[in-house]
């Protein structure tokens, strides 16, 4: 990387350099790697845990005073009531890695006083390192990149993720996940968030969407992404996303376009866009179900409203178009 970088942003790139190390040893050996449950689908190693140990040394040893917001050890280490607050993701795609699924990166980013300035995610596999400071645009390595110029949604791929939890709403999910397919090139399901917002700054892919995020998930590629001249909010298009589970990100007309459809799925729509969802949802055919017992995933009951006339406009059109609408640009 040049050497003009700023310094928090080379010392971050440090650290991530240290936790790739540790990720491509084990992964030499992926079957030797203990692993252990958090909850269904929601695995972590020994190798996360030690990447993000590696981490934390490396960013506490130049900066003592600044804090830490790690997905494994949580703010057990750093300063408690520090400005700067270091987000970390040692591992971010565990379930590709302990199947040896070459899809997975280490996610830091800098915050001060809340809002993103330095951020890298990095790509162990590949040795490619994606950075952005605040304000000085985002880097490849040593390339600047800018998010893909593609405007028709039905000529862009977009990147996602599925629900993989427990009462994460899986029927409210399928029936997005149909929407975006219908309109677009393609959507891809990598297993990285942190990497997929990345490959959206890089121009890879033009979109990416997913629920039931963490801001260790988003952090870091958030600054990419804009540094790289896109935009990312949640479902609804506000920029005030970390904490809200829900993200979205594209370059600016491709994120126009995916809020105008994910807008209705927010936990933030209105109540006539989730009296819409929820119309769909019952309008589902008996084979997409939730299994028995699944009833966590189904969408929560709401008193019955009258179906406005945008509710009805929105399911004849639904009904009546399989074809994919002509994108607004």
């Amino acid at each position: 990387m040049s050497s003009n970088l700023h310094p928090m942003l080379n010392v971050a790139i440090k650290a991530a350099r240290a936790a790739g190390a540790i990720i491509n040893r084990a992964a030499l050996d992926v079957e030797a790697v203990r692993v252990s449950v958090k909850q269904t689908n929601d695995f972590v190693t020994e190798v996360d845990q030690a990447a993000e140990a590696a981490i934390i040394e490396t960013l506490l040893s130049a900066y003592p005073g600044h804090g830490i917001l790690a997905e494994e050890s949580g703010s057990e280490h750093g300063a408690k009531d520090s400005d700067y607050v270091w987000i970390i993701d040692p591992l971010d795609g565990t379930t590709n890695f302990i199947h040896g699924f070459p899809v997975y990166c280490v996610s830091i980013a800098l915050a001060v006083k809340g809002k993103v300035e330095q951020a890298v995610v990095y790509d162990p596999t590949r040795n490619d390192i994606f950075c952005a400071t605040k304000g000085r645009g985002a880097y490849m390595n040593d390339r600047r990149i800018r998010v893909a110029k593609r405007t028709r949604l039905q000529e862009c791929l977009i990147s996602t993720g599925f629900p993989y939890r427990p009462g994460d709403k899986l029927k409210a999910y399928l029936n997005m996940l149909g929407e975006v397919m219908s309109q677009t090139a393609g959507v891809r399901r990598p297993g990285a968030a942190a990497l997929d917002l990345a490959y959206v700054a890089a121009g890879f892919s033009d979109g990416f969407f997913e629920a039931n995020l963490k801001p260790w998930d988003v952090a870091a590629g958030s600054l990419l992404v804009t540094e790289a001249g896109g935009l990312i909010g949640n479902f609804t298009g506000e920029a005030d996303f970390m904490d809200h589970g829900e993200c979205v990100a594209g370059n600016p007309r491709v994120y126009g376009q995916l809020v105008a459809t994910l807008g209705k799925y927010s936990k933030f729509a209105g109540a006539g866009d989730k009296a819409v969802v929820r119309q769909a949802l019952q309008d589902t055919p008996a084979a997409q179900e939730p299994e028995e017992g699944a009833e966590d995933n189904a969408a929560p009951a709401a008193p019955a409203e009258k179906p406005t006339l945008k509710a009805k406009r929105i399911k004849a059109g639904e009904s009546a178009a399989p074809k994919a609408p002509d994108a607004p640009f």
